[in-house]
């Protein structure tokens, strides 16, 4: 049985004792509190089509989400009606759920360790995906990459947003702090 009260994640861990020195060191940081950190993780699964004409499609892309987060997903519903889609007020289309503390680096080290290097023909992510405030977000076109999903019981397979938020000021220290985090960057 795992100890969790003197558990910490491996990420974490390594962030405190070689990451937040090197990047100390790297920008020239006047104080501790300048060095960027992860702030939180957020994983969304839209539905679209498929759940305009099957609501269960919605309950299910949240309970794969809940599986792969280790921690329940909130569904998604549409803010307004869009008669040419066929979207009511209210409809479920998808899932969401934010990562943060201890869950967020086990997240992180998953996908970094174990989901991206069974993606097919991965060469790395975009080195160009962050929006200019030092966050990241990247698109996956598989969910079932992640080895919590039963491949046998999964009824359809779903792309999913995952967005990295930093405390980082610009995109050059977000990504020197996810390079650290051995994030594999293709360019």
């Amino acid at each position: 049985m795992l100890d969790t009260a003197n558990y910490t994640p491996r990420l974490k861990a390594a962030y405190a004792e070689n990451i937040r020195p090197a990047m100390k060191e790297e920008f020239s940081y006047g104080n501790d509190m300048m060095i960027p950190r992860l702030d939180k993780i957020v994983l969304n699964i839209g539905c679209g089509a498929e759940a305009v004409r099957d609501t269960k499609k919605a309950k299910s892309a949240q309970e794969d989400l809940t599986t792969i987060a280790g921690q329940k997903a909130v569904t998604t519903k549409a803010k307004k009606s869009i008669a040419g889609f066929r979207v009511r007020e209210d409809m479920p289309l998808g899932a969401k759920v934010t990562l943060r503390g201890d869950r967020m680096y086990e997240f992180l080290d998953r996908l970094i360790t174990i989901a991206m290097p069974r993606i097919r023909d991965f060469r790395g992510v975009s080195g160009k995906s962050f929006d200019g405030r030092g966050n990241y977000a990247l698109g996956l076109k598989e969910h079932i990459v992640f080895p919590e999903i039963n491949f046998d019981k999964v009824d359809e397979v779903w792309g999913m947003d995952i967005i990295i938020c930093t405390t980082a000021k610009s995109d050059a220290e977000a990504k020197s702090l996810l390079k650290h985090f051995n994030m594999p960057f293709n360019s």
